[in-house]
């Protein structure tokens, strides 16, 4: 193959690109020259996976690259009509993520379970309050989402002594490590007997406004609530509402439908919330890692071999084979 253009969505340089010098001329391009630049190349990375840029300067005819990398799960930021309906293949950045939000998840329900907060607020003022906690084994956790980082705080959550139901777009029976995965359908009746339902899923059609008041309302109360998916999976007035009431014990949110969260947002108020700002998968060394996989990535399209991590484009996911 001659020398490709990949082209970089972000004002952040990726590091460890020098691995393609001699292959690859990389050039780069904010939000403002992007439909611009984007005839001209073979690859884009969109590094920038905060973007909204793609989807509004795709081309709906003429050149455009064959193949969108973005360094992030999720896709639903750049796919838009042209984009699925044309043969430019899109990659995500599946296998980076996960385990680290797994622990970022086990973090939240041990924090809420033993009730750091009411220590470190008790701290605070200097008062001895002796109280009883929860134990973290035996108690009943639904995640809802059955791809790499669903599974992953499965995994997790169960290895602390946790009952998991996972569920998924559709129901399979025979998985090695959660028996039957259930189908979102069950996800409903699921939710009366957990203390700790985790939404990991996508953002597509099917799922956006998934959390809203019926289904905390179908939730225990004194159940607690975490978000590590997508902000627009959650209607976060009703999550406010089931917080003030009582109804919910806890929640946690890691992603929110406007970021960063606006000053004047109820949700910084909301008791028992825990807002963390998008950050349950940085940890240490993720963006060298990020950039490694694109790099490994682009060596298999350098030979003319299938890519890793390809997503379908009309599912909005790398489906679990």
């Amino acid at each position: 193959m001659s020398e490709s253009t990949v082209l970089v969505l972000g004002s952040d340089p990726p590091p460890k690109l020098d691995r393609l010098a001699g292959r690859a001329r990389v050039v780069h391009a904010d939000a403002a020259t992007l439909a611009d630049r984007l005839p001209t190349a073979d690859v884009l990375l969109a590094w920038d996976f905060t973007s909204d840029a793609i989807r509004d300067a795709w081309p709906a005819r003429g050149p455009r690259p064959g193949w969108v990398h973005t360094a992030s799960a999720g896709v639903d930021r750049l796919l838009c009509p042209a984009l699925v309906a044309d043969d430019t293949l899109v990659t995500n950045a599946r296998g980076v993520f996960e385990q680290p939000i797994a622990e970022y998840v086990a973090g939240l329900v041990l924090a809420m379970a033993k009730d750091f907060h009411g220590s470190w607020e008790w701290q605070r003022q200097r008062r001895w309050r002796h109280r009883d906690t929860r134990r973290l084994a035996g108690t009943h956790a639904v995640v809802v989402g059955s791809g790499p980082i669903g599974r992953a705080v499965g995994t997790t959550l169960k290895a602390l002594g946790v009952t998991v139901d996972l569920v998924g777009r559709r129901e399979r029976t025979g998985d090695a490590q959660f028996g039957t995965v259930r189908a979102s359908e069950a996800l409903r009746p699921l939710l009366g007997g957990a203390d700790w339902v985790v939404c990991a899923a996508p953002l597509t059609d099917a799922t956006r406004g998934l959390f809203g008041p019926e289904t905390f309302a179908a939730m225990r109360p004194g159940a607690h609530f975490v978000n590590v998916g997508r902000g627009p999976l959650v209607d976060e007035d009703a999550l406010v509402e089931a917080l003030r009431s009582g109804h919910l014990a806890a929640a946690a949110l890691d992603v929110f439908q406007q970021e960063p969260l606006p000053s004047g947002s109820p949700l910084w108020d909301a008791p028992g919330l825990i807002v963390s700002p998008h950050m349950s998968g940085d940890t240490l060394g993720w963006r060298d890692a990020l950039a490694e996989q694109f790099a490994d990535n682009f060596d298999r399209w350098a030979a003319g071999e299938p890519l890793h991590n390809v997503v379908d484009k009309r599912l909005g996911y790398v489906p679990v084979r």
